[in-house]
């Protein structure tokens, strides 16, 4: 018991070594070149390091947004968890830990060194640290609900500090809920029965004391200060100065950006013809794009299938009435935005008549204020925005979110426990096989017209072929658990299946006792619950393929005292939820709260509890937390997800019956989208899909690699001249028509390093002769001729966020003289700066940026969800239900071959998803280690991101060079 003990009081001793940030505000010389490094040298400097930094004493979590961490570490810890490897690369905006020692390849272990096992533990460990403080601070700074609870998070409620409220009025269900009446009515709100027993289909009762939150048609909340959003309102002085006047809605010009800095170069534009191939699906067909070596298609599509489950802007596939432009009629020429001329519209290749629908507001009038420690507050965002889906992850994609979209969900009417699915009619080639597929949209079916001849689901708007082949696998799960349960259920009819009703919980409910709808609702519990599992633990590592990042995540779910001693994982769980969870100490219930749970982790917590009762809301809701906020989805969150440079313009179609090794066909995404998709899968079906995304390279997220097909959708059902779309223009106007600060406000917001210039985002642990570095070179000059520069004004203060290293206020200047002419790098759009950023973590797919937004939502939709934490329990996932999902699949756990990145390693869940549900993609996968790895990748050593092919793949032409 001794040994997984003592790993959190170290890791605690870890956190709270000294982090204060340095200078901040200033312009700074980042023009870092790499160093050669003496080992001895290093070695020592380093240990010393280890002692400053012990004796320098504890770091103190942040007081004020502008004293944050910021991700950079005082000299004493850089040299103890890096070297000088770390040391030279400080002045740069980007966080530091990504230089440690452990957090790369192999060539991040320090060489040359009496021992290689230190220096490499305290680099990874420290990355957690900095990890560690980032979300405790953003969980403190960064919360901001637009429901009408701010001013209690403020100011508190009845002696009790606003993080640490646990309930709130606006959270309660409205008299015309129709469930109003069964959780309390005018009187205190509790849910119980039958609302309790499983995921309801709006979301409501997730929470039992708080029935409405995260449920569909709740509002988007925010990460930011609300007067920071909107910026081209300019709600603020700050942000008037920021900005000086030079941001509109559609300028810059969403089109010109568009075509400036997100357009795929083409080597050979014949053979790619805009995205949309050739004909017959030639293989001579060929869209170049710039390719992830650790990331496959299918990755790209499990994103979007994720996003169709926690959020959505639209109505059932439409936006709000009327049209808008979104450019292509300006560019910027000496500061000032002039028309588009005719040559330079040819020579852009954009659309003048292109116009989008416009987004529902929920509200749009001006905010109540209240003014509190001397300083006045905004109660929500000058514009607020309903999530039209339920905010949970509870595979509302599948199940349906509210009372239309489930109409659209298929049971099996010969076994209603179980979701339909049907063999293919003929001709389909897959007829005589057996295989089954989901159903396609019926005319009876609620379906807007694009819709038409797609299959059958929950939210089908812009469904793909990916989508369709997540959904049919998560569906052929979910029967998987079913007959699983009634082979189980026939073996032991009296046995106790481990449910219980909440409304006689001391009935023990046997196995033939089970209803066809209790087993229904739980099978969706464990769906949901392995899709949640696969994206922390086999998605997001491979997405930020490291070893601070696998250890993290595997932490959010199994804890970083993993598989120790369970008595001691089950006692700190205890500590927490009944300690830091009920206490009234804004300390305690939220940032000693986030630490302490990275031992046991986030999954199950407070689902140990003795003398667990179903019937009492304090058992089944008490391992949640939701820091003094309700849980919903930021729009800074939708914003960072606008992952379009995944998709590659062209599927490289394999026929996994013949040779796998072969690309038989190039089929244009486009050309799956929607109706199309139903042919495309049922021509080609499951194992035929799945090697063809399991095996292509995705896109790295970069300027100049989106889509060339994005650019130029065809859109019929817009009343436009056009009826073509540029999506890639768009995702800049949603997130200005969502109010999404510009790039270097949302770092400061969100406790990130600001930057200075343009030149800033050059990775300067290039060789300045390198072509990358030229690269990056011409995206900074692209970057002036789009957002341009002005002479800036030392006495505009523009941010109360960060301030700079003397603790002086951050003026326009950005460090630069008074008058000088410098980079407008405050108008640079979100979605542009992260995509531009290209010093990240080794192995990271995103941003760092992008990563932060995640850090702290990632984990409050573990932490807020009782069906995560509370109510992971037989009594509502059955027994059979909850093992399933603890160990990937029926029987005991199943342990890979070797040790994979040093790892003893589970065979992971989604692979065993493919494997349970696609049998005969067995041989396939079995050498992969991470499904969203490409399958024909040989992995290496060590998180190695060579691009080299496992045995039996070397004829691939994939891996020509």
């Amino acid at each position: 018991m001794k040994k997984p003990f003592m790993l959190a009081p170290l890791y605690l001793l870890m956190a709270f070594l000294p982090l204060p940030s340095i200078a901040t505000g200033a312009a700074q010389d980042s023009q870092t070149t790499p160093q050669k490094i003496d080992p001895l040298k290093d070695e020592a400097q380093a240990l010393k390091g280890c002692v400053d930094a012990l004796l320098a004493g504890i770091r103190p979590i942040a007081n004020t947004r502008d004293q944050r961490f910021q991700g950079k570490v005082i000299l004493a810890n850089a040299l103890c968890r890096g070297g000088q490897n770390t040391v030279q690369f400080r002045l740069t905006p980007w966080v530091d830990w990504t230089n440690y020692w452990g957090t790369g390849d192999m060539a991040s272990l320090p060489s040359g060194f009496l021992s290689t096992k230190g220096p490499e533990f305290r680099g990874v460990t420290g990355a957690l640290v900095d990890l560690e403080f980032e979300r405790v601070e953003l969980v403190k700074f960064n919360l901001f609900d637009n429901s009408g609870t701010y001013q209690d998070y403020i100011n508190g409620r009845n002696g009790v500090g606003g993080p640490a409220l646990k309930t709130w009025p606006q959270m309660r269900l409205p008299a015309t809920d129709p469930n109003y009446a069964a959780v309390g009515g005018a009187g205190e709100q509790v849910c119980k029965g039958d609302l309790v027993r499983g995921r309801t289909v709006n979301g409501e009762c997730n929470d039992v004391r708080n029935p409405l939150m995260g449920s569909t048609g709740t509002l988007f909340a925010r990460n930011v200060e609300f007067d920071t959003a909107f910026p081209e309102q300019g709600q603020s002085e700050y942000t008037r100065n920021r900005h000086g006047n030079r941001l509109t809605l559609t300028q810059p010009d969403p089109e010109v950006i568009s075509r400036v800095l997100f357009t795929r170069n083409q080597s050979t534009p014949d053979t790619c013809k805009l995205g949309f191939g050739l004909a017959n699906n030639s293989v001579d067909a060929n869209c170049d794009y710039q390719k992830a070596p650790f990331f496959n298609v299918l990755a790209a599509y499990w994103i979007q299938f994720m996003t169709h489950d926690w959020f959505s802007h639209m109505e059932e596939g439409h936006n709000a009435p009327g049209l808008e432009d979104i450019g292509c009629k300006t560019k910027l020429v000496d500061g000032v935005e002039v028309p588009l001329t005719p040559e330079d519209i040819q020579k852009l290749g954009c659309r003048p008549a292109d116009q989008v629908d416009k987004p529902f507001v929920a509200q749009d009038s001006a905010p109540d204020t209240f003014k509190a420690n001397g300083k006045t507050y905004q109660t929500r965002a000058a514009k607020t925005f309903t999530n039209t889906n339920t905010a949970w992850w509870d595979a509302s994609q599948i199940y349906g979110f509210d009372d239309t979209s489930v109409k659209r969900v298929k049971r099996d009417p010969s076994d209603m426990a179980k979701l339909l699915l049907e063999p293919a009619p003929e001709p389909y080639p897959t007829h005589a096989t057996g295989e089954l597929f989901l159903p396609v949209l019926q005319p009876s079916d609620p379906q807007a017209p694009q819709w038409a001849g797609q299959e059958s689901v929950g939210f089908p708007d812009n469904f793909t072929i990916g989508l369709s082949f997540l959904h049919n696998l998560f569906v052929r799960e979910h029967n998987s658990f079913v007959t699983e349960f009634r082979r189980q259920a026939a073996l032991t009819p009296t046995a106790d299946s481990g449910l219980r009703n909440p409304s006689n919980p001391k009935h023990v409910i046997t196995y033939s006792e089970v209803t066809p709808d209790e087993l229904y609702t739980a099978a969706r519990l464990v769906v949901s619950a392995e899709i949640a599992k696969v994206h922390t633990i086999e998605w997001t590592p491979q997405l930020l393929y490291n070893e601070p990042l696998n250890k993290g995540m595997n932490a959010n779910w199994n804890g970083l005292l993993g598989s120790g001693d369970p008595d001691v994982s089950k006692a700190l769980s205890d500590i927490i939820t009944k300690n830091f969870g009920k206490s009234k100490d804004v300390a305690k219930a939220t940032q000693w709260y986030s630490v302490f749970a990275s031992g046991p982790g986030i999954f199950g917590l407070g689902s140990t509890t003795p003398n667990y009762d179903v019937s009492k809301a304090d058992s089944i809701n008490g391992g949640i937390n939701h820091f003094g906020s309700p849980f919903n989805f930021p729009e800074e969150f939708v914003s960072v997800y606008r992952l379009h440079p995944l998709i590659p313009d062209l599927l490289e179609y394999r026929d996994f019956h013949k040779d796998p090794n072969q690309i038989v066909q190039k089929i244009a995404v486009i050309n799956t989208f929607e109706g199309k998709e139903t042919d495309a899968m049922r021509n080609g079906g499951m194992a035929n899909w799945g090697i063809t995304l399991g095996r292509q390279r995705l896109g790295i997220l970069s300027l100049h690699n989106h889509p060339q097909f994005m650019q130029n959708i065809l859109l019929p059902r817009l009343d436009t001249p056009t009826k073509q779309i540029d999506l890639a223009a768009m995702d800049i106007i949603r997130d200005r028509e969502h109010g999404v600060p510009r790039f270097n406000e949302f770092r400061r917001q969100y406790g990130l390093r600001q930057l200075t210039s343009y030149d800033d985002f050059i990775d300067h642990h290039l060789d300045p002769a390198s072509d990358a570095y030229k690269q990056q070179q011409q995206i900074v000059t692209e970057l002036r001729q789009v957002y341009g520069t002005h002479t800036c004004d030392a006495s505009k203060i523009i941010t109360d966020a960060q301030v700079n290293e003397d603790k002086t206020p951050i003026n326009d200047c950005l460090g630069h003289p008074n008058g000088a002419v410098i980079d407008n790098i405050e108008d640079v759009d979100t979605v542009v700066g992260y995509l531009a950023e290209s010093t990240r973590p080794h192995g990271f797919a995103i941003s760092e940026t992008q990563f932060v937004v995640f850090i702290l939502n990632a984990s409050r939709r573990l932490f807020s969800d009782r069906f995560f934490t509370s109510s992971f329990r037989p009594e509502f996932y059955t027994t059979l239900g909850r093992d399933w999902v603890v160990n990937n699949g029926p029987g005991p756990e199943q342990i890979e071959k070797g040790s994979p990145n040093g790892h003893t390693q589970p065979v992971s869940p989604l692979k065993r998803i493919l494997i349970r549900n696609i049998p005969e993609l067995k041989p396939e996968l079995d050498p992969v280690i991470n499904a969203f790895d490409p399958w024909a990748r040989d992995r290496g050593q060590y998180y190695s991101l060579a691009w080299k092919p496992r045995p039996g793949a070397e004829t691939d032409p994939a891996f020509k060079q």
